[in-house]
This record gives C-alpha cells, sequence and structure tokens, in this order.
C-alpha cells in the first residue's frame, strides 16, 4: 500500500492512479500499457486497478472534448500541464462516460488538489454538470491524425470516429473452432465467425468459463484474421515473426502448425510460454532480432505481423493517437522483415503480411512494393462477415466497421506465394 492511501478517503488513490496514468501519457510520452502496471501494483483491490485503468482511458478517449468543456467554463485558459486540469479531466470522465455520482465524484477528485486550484476544479465541475453539458456522439480526432486519415480514407473519418465512442467488447480466440456453438452459449456471447466468441465486457478475465483449461485466449477479432490466412498447417512448419504476446502462435499451433516463434523481447516472449501453457499448445520459442537471426531451414509459411504504429488498436488504446509514431523509421523496418521474411520461405510456401496500423504506407503500399512473390488474394470466406477483400485482394478492416456488432479495430492482411524458383 502506498503512503497516499493510508488515510485517504476510499476511492481516493484509484483516482490519484488514474492522474498519474494519464500524467505518464501526456507530458511523459509512455503508451498507457506499459505506464500502468507500475502504478496500479500499490492499489490492492482488482475492482479499484480496473477503474483507475477506465477513468485514464476514457479520459484519453474523449481529451479534446473534455478540453473543450473546461475551456469553455474557466475565464482564462488553463494551462496544459496544469494539475487542476488534469484532475477536471479525470472527474468530467467520471461523470460524463462512466455515470458515476457527481458527489463520489467530487468526493474522490478535490483531494488531489489543494488551496485556489481545489475550488476553482469544483467550481468548473459542478457548473458543467448543473448546465447540462454533454458530450458529443463521438470522440474529436486529434488534428494530424484527423488529416492523415481524411487523405487515407475519404468518407470514412466520421464513421471511425464514432467506432472509438466506446471501449470495445471482448473478443476471444477458440483453440478448438468445431466447439464455435457451445463456447458462444456457455459463455453467453455471439460469434462473426468460426472460432470466436465475443463477449460484452464485464468482470475478470480469469473468471470466465474456460479460462483455466485454456479453452479460449483473448485476441480481437482483426487480429485473428492472419493467421486464419494460412489455413490448416497439417504438420507442416511456420515461422511466426515479431509473434509476442503470442495469439496467432497459439492459433498457429492449434491450426496444426509446427511453429517457430520469433521475437526480440525475452519479457515479452515469457508471456507468449505462459499463454502456450494454460492453453496447452506447443511451440518453439526463440529471442532474437529477426533482422540479426538466421533459420537453420526454411519455412512452409512465414506470418509477419511487423511492428507498426498500432494506429488501428485506437479503440482500446486512445493514447495511440495522441503520439506521434516515427512513420518513416517503421516502414524501412516493415520492408526490411518483408525481405528477411521472404527469404526464410520454400519455393510454394505461403507468406502473410499484417500491421495493426490504419496508415497506407505500412500497410497497401508495402503490400504493393512486393514484388518477388506471386498474390495469393483473400477470399471473403476467410474474412468475417460483413468485411470483404480489397479489390487487390487484401484484408482491410477500421473501427468504423461491423458498427452494429460491437466494432473492429483497424488492420491490414495481404497474402503470396513463392514460386517455385
Amino acid at each position: 500500500m502506498n503512503a497516499h492511501s493510508q488515510d485517504e478517503t476510499p476511492g481516493v488513490p484509484a483516482r490519484r492512479a488514474a492522474l498519474r496514468m494519464l500524467d505518464a501519457v501526456l507530458r511523459r510520452g509512455e503508451p498507457l500499457d506499459q505506464a500502468a502496471p507500475p502504478i496500479l501494483r500499490a492499489i490492492e483491490r482488482g475492482d479499484d486497478r480496473a477503474l483507475a485503468t477506465a477513468i485514464a482511458q476514457e479520459a484519453l478517449r474523449w481529451l479534446a472534448d473534455l478540453d473543450a468543456l473546461i475551456d469553455g467554463a474557466t475565464r482564462q485558459v488553463l494551462p496544459e500541464d496544469a494539475k487542476a486540469r488534469s484532475v477536471l479531466r479525470i472527474m468530467l470522465a467520471q461523470a460524463l462516460r462512466l455515470d458515476l455520482p457527481p458527489h463520489a465524484v467530487i468526493a474522490t477528485g478535490l483531494p488531489l488538489l489543494m488551496g485556489g486550484p481545489r475550488r476553482l476544479a469544483h467550481g468548473v465541475f459542478s457548473a458543467l454538470l448543473k448546465s447540462g453539458q454533454r458530450l458529443p456522439d463521438a470522440p474529436t480526432l486529434p488534428g494530424a491524425v484527423r488529416s492523415r486519415w481524411d487523405a487515407a480514407w475519404p468518407g470514412r473519418v466520421d464513421a471511425i470516429a464514432a467506432g472509438l465512442a466506446v471501449p470495445p467488447p471482448l473478443d476471444l480466440t477458440l483453440k478448438d473452432a468445431t466447439r464455435t456453438a457451445e463456447w458462444a452459449e456457455r459463455l453467453g456471447g455471439v460469434s462473426l465467425m468460426p472460432g470466436h466468441v465475443r463477449l460484452a465486457r464485464a468482470g475478470a478475465v480469469e473468471a470466465l468459463a474456460g479460462f483455466g483449461e485454456g479453452a479460449w485466449w483473448v485476441q480481437d477479432l482483426a487480429a485473428s484474421v492472419p493467421a486464419r490466412l494460412l489455413g490448416a498447417g497439417e504438420g507442416r512448419r511456420v515461422l511466426d515473426l515479431c509473434a509476442a504476446p503470442g495469439g496467432k502462435t497459439m492459433q498457429l499451433a492449434a491450426a496444426g502448425w509446427k511453429v517457430t516463434a520469433l521475437d526480440k523481447s525475452a519479457r515479452r516472449l515469457e508471456r507468449l510460454t505462459a499463454n502456450l501453457a494454460r492453453v496447452g499448445l506447443e511451440a518453439e520459442v526463440i529471442a532474437a532480432d529477426a533482422m540479426q537471426w538466421r533459420p537453420e531451414e526454411i519455412y512452409d509459411a512465414v506470418l509477419l505481423d511487423a511492428p507498426c504504429s498500432a494506429t488501428g488498436t485506437c479503440r482500446r488504446h486512445p493514447d495511440v493517437l495522441l503520439r506521434q509514431p516515427p512513420f518513416g523509421e517503421l516502414e524501412e523496418l516493415q520492408r526490411n522483415l518483408l525481405e528477411r521474411a521472404a527469404g526464410a520461405l520454400k519455393p510454394g510456401g505461403t507468406l502473410v503480411y499484417a500491421v495493426c496500423a490504419m496508415e497506407p504506407a505500412e500497410g497497401e503500399r508495402q503490400a504493393d512494393w512486393v514484388r518477388a512473390l506471386r498474390p495469393d488474394p483473400i477470399r471473403a470466406d476467410e474474412l468475417p462477415e460483413g468485411i470483404a477483400p480489397t479489390a487487390e485482394g487484401w484484408f482491410r478492416s477500421d473501427p468504423g466497421m461491423l458498427a452494429g456488432a460491437g466494432g473492429i479495430d483497424g488492420f491490414f492482411a495481404a497474402r503470396w506465394v513463392k514460386g517455385a524458383g
């Protein structure tokens, strides 16, 4: 237990943690999923940790709109780094997005401030709620993001923004796709394609039926598509490049492939190994940099889920849109990895390239650059119902798709076959 939490009002430590997470993202530029664990470690109750994370996520998701409300209610614009602004952000996120009672928000938010800033926050918060202020139906995208996506996806940006308005549901990939109907009924979910179950987000994942027996793992529907594009393994060998945290590795092993899972992060591979053990699947796990590693053999298939800007994951990671990714470096790395992946492939073998990015430079333009392999167009029956392949035979999803079914992350995938030589 940290020093702050000894004699504080219940609930204040969770809000203090949310404030610290917001500070880590906005002032230090840290990804939320990296900043959160050490901050949350001092909070004992799982419910409080989940609440702190939800507050931070909603404040980041609606940041521009929360700031517009704050600025409209103050005589002088608060500095961007003012603590009162950050406290107001998390207070308003709780009241306007998480539907927490105003008296509870005030009781747990104002202790984070002292003196004049405390009085200011109380006055602004109360005035906004009394005047019936609301957030828009969809969050306002950062200007640079909207400009990029307007150029890349004309006519799609409003739908994409609408897809970011609420946290996504929970997608599960089943170890045994033949039991899809059984698990959908048992878990009280719906399935959007074989081997997939979607649940409304509720409670701890570890408490869900099937977790202990390793019947499934958490994986966004879009993220499950690339491994599906390789089909049944039938004992053949596949190289899963940039494999951690292991969702695609488990898919491939469950589909009958002999998997070599390679990633340069030994820490992330520990999680992959633990995930494999939980679901009772096996893979050869190698910690190495794909640009330096020399395979001892060539493979029947290669799956390259390349490092990318991850802008397609903004439904669950709203902080990704608040950072400026090093696009040039990423694009160069992706091309180099594509060359390495093609070199590890047998004649007649299949290569799938994927990125969880919304940027065409990381997806469509990289696929268009590949000339040494023969395109193997993706078919409609390999994709979730409601999403069609592109004219080029590629997979492209965005957060505005499948809106009536809970949405989907932004993803790109393409597939090729290596010639006989």
